[in-house]
C-alpha cells in the first residue's frame, strides 16, 4: 500500500510544469473567491479577514466559507415576502398613535410591523412561572396553538408541553409546531408521533440537509420563541422548552425572562409565526382556512400598553433589532441598562454605549459571570476595559447562568425578546423582540434589574489580571467576534 502511494506521488510530480499549473489554479481560486466575497459588500474588516483566511486555506477555505460564510438569502427573502402578501386582508398597520416616535417609525420601516398595543403585558420570571402560564393557555385553546422554538428538549418539561398539545389536538384544536433543526436536534420522530397521530402538524426550520453544490443554511437559525393561542394570547421572550430553564427541576436553572401578551399586539406575533411557518413548509394562506388567526376588531383589543413587535434575520439587510438597540441608546437621556447573556458588540453598538456614558447617562451592563460558551465569555470581557474607562458600570451575575435579554432606557422604554447583544443575533439568527413604551413595564423591569445587580459582582479593577489566564485568551476570543 505504501509503495503504491509512493509510486503515485512520484508519477504526479513527474508531470511537466505541475508547479506552474498548481500556482495558476491557486491564483484562479483566489480571484474567483475574492470576487465572490467582495460582491457581498460586507464591512471591509470582515471582507479582508475572510479573503486572507481563505487564501491560506486553499480549497478547504472554500468549503468553510460555503458552509459558514455570510449569506444573503435573496430567494428566501422573496418567499417570505410572498407569505406576507397572503395576509394583506388582515392588516396590522394601525399604529397605536398617529404620530409615533422615531423608534416606532424605525421599527415599522425596517420590519413592516407597525406600533400596536396590549391590553395585558405580563413579565414572567424564570422557567417555572413561564411553563405554568404556557400550559394554562394551551389547555384553554379552542381553535389553534402555534409554537416556534429554537430549543425544544424531549425531557420532562418538553414532554409535559407535548402532552398538553396532544390533548388539545385530540379535541380538534389545530396545533402547528415549528422547531429549529439545530437547536432542537434531540427531538425525534418517535417523541412527536403522539402529536402527529392526534392531528397536529410539525415542521423543521432550515433542515440540516447537505446537497452537492448547494449552500446550506446550517449557520442561519431561528432563535425565536413564539406561542400563539387562538390569536388572543401570545408568548415570546428568551425561555426555551428545556429542563435547564426549570428551577423546579434544577437549582442552577437559567435565570431568564419571558412575556405573556394579550391585545392587538398578538396579531403581529401571529404574523411572524405564519410567515415562518409558510417559509418552512411552503404552505399558502389558504392552508390556514378554518383557523381563527386573531380576534375580530372591536373586541376590546386596544389597550393602554404601547407595544411594537420587532423582528430581524438574514432575510433582511436592515438588522432591525440591532438598529433599535443603537437608536434607543442614542435617544436615552438619563439611563441605559442592558442585560444579555452574550455581549459581543459591533462598533456601532459599542460607540452608542460609550458615548451615552461619556455624556453623563447612567449606563449599566449586566452579563453572566460565565455563559454557556467560554469563548463568548472571554470575548465579552475583552471589551470591559473600554466600557469601564467610559464610566459604564459592569456587573457579572452568578452562579446561575443569566439568560435574560432586555434593554431599559430612561423611564418609559423597554425592549425584551430573544436577541442577544452580539453579531449572531443581530445578523445571522431570526429573532423577535417587543418594544414597550410604558412606564409601568419600565418600572417593573427596572426593579428586576436592580435586584439582579444587587446579587451580582461589580467589575472594577482589571489591571492585575493574569496574562495567560485572562488577557491573552480574551484578546484571542475577540478576534473571533464576527463569527460568534
Amino acid at each position: 500500500m505504501l509503495e503504491t502511494i509512493q509510486t503515485l506521488w512520484s508519477a504526479l510530480w513527474a508531470i511537466p510544469h505541475l508547479k506552474l499549473y498548481l500556482t495558476l489554479a491557486w491564483l484562479l481560486y483566489i480571484l474567483l473567491l475574492c470576487g465572490w466575497i467582495v460582491l457581498q459588500k460586507r464591512e471591509p474588516v470582515a471582507t479582508l479577514t475572510w479573503v486572507l483566511s481563505l487564501a491560506l486555506l486553499p480549497y478547504l477555505g472554500y468549503l468553510i466559507y460555503f458552509l459558514l460564510g455570510p449569506q444573503k438569502i435573496n430567494r428566501q427573502r422573496l418567499r417570505r415576502h410572498r407569505s406576507r402578501k397572503g395576509l394583506e386582508s388582515h392588516d396590522v398597520s394601525a399604529a397605536f398613535d398617529d404620530g409615533g416616535s422615531e423608534l416606532a417609525l424605525l421599527g415599522q420601516a425596517t420590519t413592516g410591523l407597525a406600533p400596536s398595543s396590549a391590553t395585558s403585558a405580563q413579565l414572567l420570571i424564570d422557567g417555572a412561572a413561564t411553563y405554568d402560564a404556557l400550559i394554562d393557555a394551551v389547555s384553554s385553546a379552542t381553535n389553534h396553538v402555534h409554537l416556534e422554538y429554537y430549543i425544544y428538549m424531549p425531557d420532562q418539561t418538553g414532554t409535559r408541553l407535548r402532552d398538553a398539545l396532544v390533548e388539545r389536538a385530540r379535541a380538534g384544536v389545530k396545533v402547528r409546531l415549528l422547531l429549529d433543526a439545530v437547536g432542537s436536534s434531540k427531538v425525534s420522530r418517535g417523541f412527536l408521533q403522539p402529536l402527529l397521530d392526534a392531528g397536529g402538524e410539525f415542521a423543521w426550520f432550515h433542515p440540516t440537509r447537505f446537497r452537492p453544490f448547494t449552500r446550506t443554511w446550517v449557520n442561519l437559525r431561528t432563535h425565536r420563541k413564539i406561542v400563539v393561542v387562538d390569536g388572543r394570547v401570545a408568548f415570546t421572550g428568551g425561555i426555551n422548552i428545556t429542563d435547564e430553564e426549570n428551577e423546579r427541576l434544577h437549582a442552577n436553572a437559567y435565570r431568564d425572562l419571558h412575556l405573556r401578551l394579550e391585545g392587538e399586539v398578538v396579531r403581529s406575533v401571529q404574523v411572524v409565526f405564519i410567515e415562518d411557518w409558510a417559509y418552512a413548509t411552503g404552505q399558502k394562506r389558504q392552508d390556514f382556512e378554518g383557523t381563527q388567526l386573531w380576534e375580530a376588531p372591536g373586541q376590546g383589543l386596544q389597550g393602554g400598553t404601547s407595544t411594537q413587535v420587532v423582528v430581524s434575520g438574514p432575510d433582511s439587510s436592515w438588522e432591525a433589532i440591532h438598529r433599535l438597540h443603537v437608536a434607543a441608546i442614542h435617544e436615552a437621556r438619563s439611563r441605559v441598562w442592558l442585560v444579555t447573556p452574550y455581549f459581543v458588540p459591533g462598533e456601532a453598538a459599542r460607540m452608542a454605549l460609550t458615548s451615552a456614558a461619556l455624556g453623563g447617562v447612567d449606563v449599566r451592563l449586566l452579563v453572566p459571570k460565565m455563559s454557556d460558551s467560554r469563548l463568548v465569555t472571554y470575548a465579552a470581557r475583552s471589551y470591559f476595559d473600554e466600557l469601564l474607562a467610559a464610566g459604564i458600570k459592569v456587573y457579572e451575575y452568578g452562579p446561575r447562568l443569566l439568560h435574560t435579554k432586555a434593554l431599559l432606557c430612561d423611564d418609559g422604554m423597554a425592549l425584551i425578546g430573544s436577541a442577544n447583544f452580539d453579531h449572531r443575533s443581530f445578523r445571522l439568527n431570526f429573532e423577535i423582540s417587543v418594544l414597550f413604551r410604558d412606564p409601568t413595564i419600565n418600572a417593573t423591569l427596572a426593579q428586576l434589574m436592580e435586584g439582579e445587580m444587587d446579587a451580582s459582582e461589580r467589575v472594577q479593577d482589571l489591571r492585575n489580571r493574569s496574562l495567560w489566564r485572562n488577557r491573552l485568551p480574551e484578546a484571542l476570543a475577540r478576534l473571533m467576534s464576527p463569527l460568534l
